[in-house]
């Protein structure tokens, strides 16, 4: 894992998106396709910004796919993460293909199978994702399921969870925020060549020592990314506030 930090979220998002950018280009020039799994939440808007700006990318050759979303959600929520990709990505690039999962399938099982056979297709070459304020990585919330090597899978979504979707502003009260979504799983983001994980605000600084500091545990989801090579984890000073002095990045 590689730990960048920066003093502000605005530069944070800059880098992460030049990085992702990079890594978009090489799988072109190498193999004429990019695959690409996209986040959403808060922690992504300055990533997204930037990267939908950055130059010598043939668009038409990426491809990609949805991290999570919430069951029994209509995209015309405001809250949708179907509605937050298209309006952030699909509108503004125009990739090959964006590959939604539909939190409003009457069978969320059969939507993670059908999700989850498409991305088996193929090998990500970058995954953006963030952390959650209780340390989830996409929408498994602790304690997280290490072991499922299915790709998408249904889960429960805690109140810690709940509440900081009411907090960013994407829902009007706790009751209307649902209960379940579908996820991609922890061993399938795994799967990425690269992961860029972006974690922005001091309201995330306890994940992040969580993270960094306690130990790989399904307690603490979001720890399992120390295990892969691939990850950069770009940070803000907000962020990192929590971390003891001379750790993994002060």
């Amino acid at each position: 894992m590689q730990i960048q930090v920066f003093k502000t979220k605005e530069e944070l998002g800059k880098a992460a998106a030049e990085r992702a950018a990079e890594g978009i280009r090489e799988a072109i020039d190498e193999r004429q396709q990019a695959y690409v799994i996209a986040a959403t939440g808060a922690s992504q808007f300055e990533l997204l910004d930037s990267l939908v700006v950055q130059p010598g990318i043939d668009w038409s050759k990426t491809t990609f796919f949805h991290l999570d979303e919430y069951v029994g959600l209509p995209e015309s929520h405001p809250a949708s993460f179907r509605r937050y990709l298209k309006e952030r990505i699909v509108e503004r690039i125009h990739p090959g293909e964006f590959f939604f999962i539909d939190g409003d399938h009457p069978d969320p099982d059969a939507e993670c199978r059908r999700v989850g056979n498409l991305i088996s297709q193929h090998t990500i070459d970058i995954a953006l994702v963030g952390i959650g304020e209780n340390g989830h990585l996409a929408f498994n919330d602790p304690p997280a399921d290490f072991e499922t090597e299915d790709p998408y899978l249904v889960v429960e979504l805690d109140e810690v969870c709940r509440r900081q979707q009411l907090g960013e502003g994407w829902f009007k009260s706790l009751a209307e925020v649902p209960g379940k979504a579908i996820s991609m799983s922890v061993q399938q983001v795994l799967k990425a060549r690269q992961i860029l994980c972006s974690v922005p605000d001091k309201r995330k600084a306890e994940a992040v020592r969580d993270c960094l500091e306690k130990e790989i545990s399904p307690q603490f989801p979001a720890s399992i990314l120390r295990r892969h090579p691939g990850t950069v984890l770009f940070l803000d000073e907000d962020s990192t506030s929590l971390l003891k002095e001379g750790g993994p990045c002060l």
